[in-house]
């Protein structure tokens, strides 16, 4: 039994937590089994990777450090959560997943493609989302969002060129695969941003 694996992607501010959560009760009630994660995360030992990379501290983490962080807590969220759920025939809701890498690590670090595609096929292998919805918003409204939130950890503490390139790769990314990904305006107000997502959830019921 293959359950179904969907991916939420977007920049800062972009509200995919809150529609992870709309979406997973969609889809609970339409009979589906559903495991709500995240990355970097979704087990005791990635969330403990995750408070690394996410907390500000007085030593610069180098930019490859990064890199091998995410794909370390990558590779034991899916050996201890992702595959054995989507084994069970479980639907898969992951707030993030390997995009994110190129966006924030490959477009906004600057690091070299071919080591990050390298860490991909290590560590990844097959397991590509069915769908990818990309919550896009301009990075003035995201970053303002995110500053109502809480403090800003260190990655939300980058500058604007920052996040200005890692939105264009977002973008990027979504043209390059249109049969995966789906595109919504996340500017919008919630209940706007839920009527986009409305028929996706009807293409989602469609599966086999």
């Amino acid at each position: 039994m293959t359950g179904r694996f969907i991916t939420l992607e977007g920049g800062e501010g972009a509200g995919k937590s809150s529609n992870l959560e709309w979406l997973a009760g969609q889809l609970r009630a339409a009979g589906k089994r559903v495991l709500l994660t995240r990355e970097p995360g979704g087990t005791p030992l990635a969330e403990s990777i995750r408070n690394v990379l996410l907390t500000p501290s007085d030593e610069r983490m180098a930019d490859d450090t990064e890199l091998l962080l995410v794909f370390a807590a990558r590779a034991q969220h899916l050996e201890q959560k992702i595959r054995p759920a989507l084994a069970r025939g479980e639907w898969v809701l992951c707030d993030r997943f390997v995009d994110a890498t190129w966006a924030y690590q490959g477009a906004g670090r600057g690091l070299n493609e071919s080591a990050i595609a390298r860490l991909e096929q290590l560590v990844v292998r097959d397991t590509v989302p069915d769908m990818t919805l990309l919550f896009d918003v301009p990075v003035d409204v995201g970053m303002a969002r995110a500053g109502k939130r809480a403090a800003l950890d260190r990655i939300e503490q980058e500058d604007r060129a920052f996040f200005d390139r890692i939105r264009q790769c977002y973008l990027d990314r979504a043209k390059a695969e249109p049969g995966r990904f789906r595109m919504l305006d996340a500017s919008q107000p919630l209940d706007q941003v839920r009527e986009q997502m409305q028929p996706l959830l009807e293409e989602m019921l469609t599966w086999q």
